[in-house]
Order: C-alpha cells, then sequence, then structure tokens
C-alpha cells in the first residue's frame, strides 16, 4: 500500500504547488488525472524520491519515502514525462548503461536481463537499431524496460501515452495491465482515456487539491440517468449555459456542437437524450464542481 498523507509543497514565491494530498493507493492500476499545472509531476517527483516536500508524508508498505529516500529506490521504477536516450547507442546498449547506473544486476548476467526485459516490452527485435530510429511508441517501451528492471514494487509512469499514434497507445496499454497485475503502478496523466481504460481506482488533482478519489465504476454509476447529450448550434449553446450544467461541447461538422449537460431527467434539455456516464463525464464534472469552489481560502504559510 502506498499512503500518502496530507503532502504539502510550496516553492519560493510562495507558490504552493500541492495543498495537502491525501490517498491510498493499493495494489494494481491506479490513475491520477488532471489538467496540466495540477501538481501531478511535483507529486510523482515526490513519490520518487527527487523532491522533498514541505509538509506531510508518504510510506509505501510502512517504508517513508519522505525520511528516507534511498531506501525506497531499490523498490521504485520510474517513468518521467520527459525521459532522456543516447540517440547514437542501440536499444540494447541504451538498456544497459541505464541498468548500470541503477545498480541493477541479475545472477545470469545484465546481458540476459537485458534481452529478456526486451523481449517483455516487445522490443527484441529492434534491439541492435540505434534509439534515434525509435518511434515514440519504441522510446516508450524501452523507457519501461528500465522502470520495471529490479522486480520494483511501485512503478510511477508520468504522462505515457502522449503524442503516441493509437496503435502504440494499445500495445502500451497491454504492458502496463499486465505489470499492474502483481505490484503498484501509478499512472499520471492529463487523457481521461487512459484512466478508463486501464485502471480501477483513480484520483482527481487539480489546483494542487484532490478533488475527487475513488473506484471508476462507482464514480460513473453516481452520475446514471444524468447525463443528457444533443446536438446544438453556437447560439442555442451560449443559451443553455445560461440555464444549465453543461460540462461538454465538441464541434462537429464545422458549425454545430455535440453538447452534453449534466442535471436531473426533469431537467433536460428538449431534444437532448439520456446516454450512459462516462468518465470523461466524471471528469469533467468534478472540473466543473471544483472551479466553482475556488473561492476557498488559501493554504496557509508557516
Amino acid at each position: 500500500m502506498l499512503r500518502i498523507n496530507d503532502l504539502v509543497k510550496i516553492y519560493p514565491g510562495p507558490v504552493a504547488a500541492l495543498k495537502g494530498v491525501s490517498l491510498e493507493i493499493p495494489e494494481g492500476l491506479f490513475g491520477l488525472l488532471g489538467p496540466n499545472g495540477a501538481g501531478k509531476s511535483t507529486l510523482m517527483n515526490i513519490l520518487a524520491g527527487l523532491l522533498e516536500p514541505t509538509g506531510g508524508s508518504v510510506t509505501l508498505d510502512g517504508a517513508d519515502i519522505v525520511k528516507d529516500p534511498r531506501a525506497v529506490w531499490s523498490r521504485l521504477g520510474y517513468l518521467p514525462q520527459d525521459f532522456g536516450f543516447y540517440p547514437s547507442l542501440s536499444g540494447a546498449q541504451m538498456l544497459d548503461f541505464l541498468l548500470r547506473l541503477k545498480g541493477v544486476d541479475a545472477p545470469q548476467g545484465r546481458k540476459r536481463l537485458v534481452d529478456e526485459l526486451l523481449e517483455r516490452v516487445n522490443l527484441a527485435d529492434a534491439a541492435k537499431r540505434k534509439v534515434r530510429t525509435y518511434s515514440g511508441g519504441m522510446r516508450q517501451r524501452l523507457g519501461i524496460a528500465q522502470a520495471i528492471a529490479g522486480n520494483p514494487r511501485l512503478v510511477i509512469v508520468d504522462e505515457p501515452t502522449a503524442g503516441l499514434d493509437p496503435e502504440e497507445r494499445q500495445r502500451f496499454y497491454r504492458i502496463l495491465a499486465e505489470l499492474g497485475r502483481d505490484r503498484i503502478v501509478l499512472l499520471s496523466t492529463h487523457i481521461v482515456e487512459d484512466i478508463a481504460t486501464l485502471c480501477p481506482r483513480f484520483a482527481v488533482i487539480r489546483g494542487g487539491r484532490c478533488v475527487t478519489s475513488g473506484g471508476t465504476a462507482e464514480a460513473r454509476q453516481r452520475l446514471d440517468g444524468r447525463v443528457h447529450e444533443g446536438i446544438v448550434s453556437l447560439d442555442a449553446l451560449d443559451r443553455l449555459r445560461a440555464s444549465h450544467r453543461v460540462t461538454q461541447a465538441v464541434l462537429v461538422e464545422g458549425s454545430m456542437f455535440r453538447t452534453r449537460v449534466q442535471g436531473d431527467a426533469s431537467d433536460r434539455p428538449d431534444g437532448f437524450t439520456t446516454v450512459p456516464p462516462t468518465l470523461e463525464d466524471v471528469y469533467f464534472g468534478v472540473m466543473d464542481e471544483s472551479r466553482a469552489q475556488r473561492s476557498t481560502p488559501p493554504i496557509a504559510v508557516a
């Protein structure tokens, strides 16, 4: 179990990046959703032992990450959003170099381990190719290979599918789903589809606060019968915003908007149909609520 209790991070300024985040993350895949600048990357860096928080605590199976991050590093696999490679090295050479840096070895030798890891992420056929020839998805899979070396208890992946084409994204999903069977995998992203596809549990971070957390299925069920969809013009959309809670409006055919509103069935707009809720509905609804509540007092700085 990964436990995060009242985590605060204040940068000089002061700028409060995290404002008392508390979460309990069990074994399996857990999604962390939020817009850019929400505080997700700050949280990931603290969990990885790369950044010291201003306050609060983090424990992994009882071990205190904040007090002794080095004790946790051997149990951690981390794929940051911007992961650098040496383009002139082959995939096998790059992975071998990264394993040396991490101090990871194996009884049968590091070469054998490199081969096994590349096979696991479906890069065995590209082991001798230069990294500069790899696609974005292949580089992400190479990054996952180094992250899972040493069989870590906790794997953190930060925005792993950003920029990937649909085929590479599905390939990456399969790898992450396999990893989540016997360890904690924390997936931080602003792409709702990633969480909806992979994670039975999730949390939403906005403005440095956790605005909701729980099971993805339960979150969708709470919106049953409360999501309505219709196609309207721009003028009609403006009028609708004044009378209803509009959470999504997607442009279609250049002039009309596929629009979703949330509310009781008795408040369903004319021409709209009640539709099954998705995790996007949950996310946009939470974002709408948190915007309305931003008048809360700022966090006190000691």
